[in-house]
Parts: C-alpha cells; structure tokens; sequence
C-alpha cells in the first residue's frame, strides 16, 4: 500500500550536506585571521616582556660595575674570568641557571617567540651565524669602521688579524640620555631598506638580503622591533624608524652621547 502524508526522512541530502559545509568554510575563514592576529599579539607580549627582562639584568650588571657589558673580551679581561660577550656576562653573572644546557641563548627569555630560523640554513656556520637569534648578542651600535658609540664598548674595528682589540668599556656616566638611549632589542641590522636578521641590533650599510632576510625581518612583528632602553622602559619603534629614518630624533638613539652624528651615514 502506497503511504500518504508527507515521508519521513533520515539523514542530510547532499545540497544540505554540502551547505553546512560551506558555511563552516566561511566561519572558519571569518575566524582564522582573529586566531592569527591574537596569535602574533601573544608573541609580541611574550617579546616584549623577555626585552624587559634583560635589561633588569642590564641594570643589575650596571649597578654593581658602573659601567655596561663588553661585546667582545678575553676571559678575566675586566670582570670575572670566563665572561668574554655581552649576552654571557648577563647569563652567568644575572641568571639562574635552570639547566645544564650549552644552548642557553636559543632558548627562555633570550629567545624570541616570532624568530623562526630559515629552513634553508645547511651547515653549522650558518646555524652558529643565527645562533642568537632572538636578541643582539654584539651590544647596540650604529656600526661603522670608526670608534663605537653604541654599549659594547669604546672600540669595535677588528685589528689586522682578524681580533678585536681591547677596549674599555662604557662608563654608565658616559650614557648622556638613558631613557632614550637603546641597549637590547630584537636582533636586526641594516640600512638603505635592506635588512639582516640575525645576532646584532645595530645601523650598517652596504649589506645584501639573505634569505628573503628583509621581508622575513618587517613580518617578526608586523614592521616592529621590541627594545629595551637604557633606563629600563621598553618600546616598539618601526623598523622604518630605527633603519632609514635620518632625524635627529631616530639617529641619536643610536649614539651615547645622544648626538644624530650624520657623518656615519656612510653607504
């Protein structure tokens, strides 16, 4: 017999079927650039506070020896023997050691949650290259062949043989305007729009992109790079502003006598 009234169902036809499933689509693609973002923001939070950290372990390092971290020395040099670069005399000297560890500096507040290692480094020099990649391991500096201005020291220029010469350290005196002079940030380095991403946070001319290193560079934190400044406080400046921006204002904070000095606006 033949059934009247209307049919029970059971189940989706595929037209239903098939516009749940687009309409998930569209939620999801609504939502994955939200998730992205608060992603990215965390990251930069993260970045911001592990900046933040360092340089109290910077004051610390400043308080008890009047004068800021080397960039390069030989051990028993200045300070305590074994302490021969900037990033170490912070690690040893400041931070309790929660492992045995010799990968200290790619790991915890040293390292940036959005530094992402090009896949295509192949051999140690390379990875040794970006060992420090989250942070500038060299002291700041606004790098030329003439005497330093930057934290690392008085002097930078390799000698003939390829050493660093010593030098003196910087006094805390000699930093003319702490709140707004750089000491660590996110580890970039460049000018004239090309930019390196790698151990240093310093100006530097004449460099090649590496790797797709300026684009991987404005992406880290959408343009922004984490610094944290002589007096403790940290800020966001753009990329733009820390590397081609020639005011008084951008190139001062480069130098510790708080001057803009053009004169090392060398190509």
């Amino acid at each position: 017999m033949p059934r009247t009234g209307r049919a029970l169902r059971s189940g989706f036809t595929l037209i239903e079927l098939l516009v749940v499933i687009a309409i998930i689509g569209i939620i999801a693609a609504l939502l994955l650039p939200a998730i992205s973002q608060s992603k990215k923001r965390a990251q930069q939070i993260q970045c911001v506070d592990n900046v933040w950290q360092l340089g109290q372990k910077m004051l610390e390092f400043v308080a008890d020896n009047g004068t800021y971290p080397l960039s390069s020395t030989q051990p028993g040099e200045f300070y305590r023997e074994g302490l021969i670069s900037w990033p170490v005399y912070i690690q040893y000297g400041y931070i309790p050691r929660t492992s045995s560890s010799n990968h200290w500096f790619h790991q915890g507040i040293w390292q940036c949650p959005s530094a992402i290692r090009p896949q295509e480094f192949k051999n140690e020099w390379e990875y040794d290259n970006y060992g420090c990649y989250g942070y500038n391991e060299d002291g700041i500096d606004f790098l030329t062949t003439t005497n330093s201005l930057g934290l690392g020291g008085h002097r930078i220029k390799n000698d003939d043989n390829g050493h660093i010469p010593l030098s003196p350290p910087v006094s805390e005196s000699e930093v003319a305007s702490p709140s707004d002079m750089m000491a660590i940030g996110d580890g970039f380095f460049g000018g004239n729009g090309v930019l390196r991403d790698g151990w240093s946070l310093c100006r530097a001319y004449g460099l090649t992109d590496y790797l797709g290193s300026t684009k991987r560079s404005y992406a880290r934190h959408q343009g922004l790079a984490n610094v944290v400044f002589c007096d403790g406080h940290v800020e966001s400046p753009t990329l733009q502003f820390l590397f081609a921006d020639t005011s008084d204002a951008a190139l001062s904070r480069w130098n510790r006598d708080h001057q803009p000095h053009r004169e090392r606006l060398v190509p």
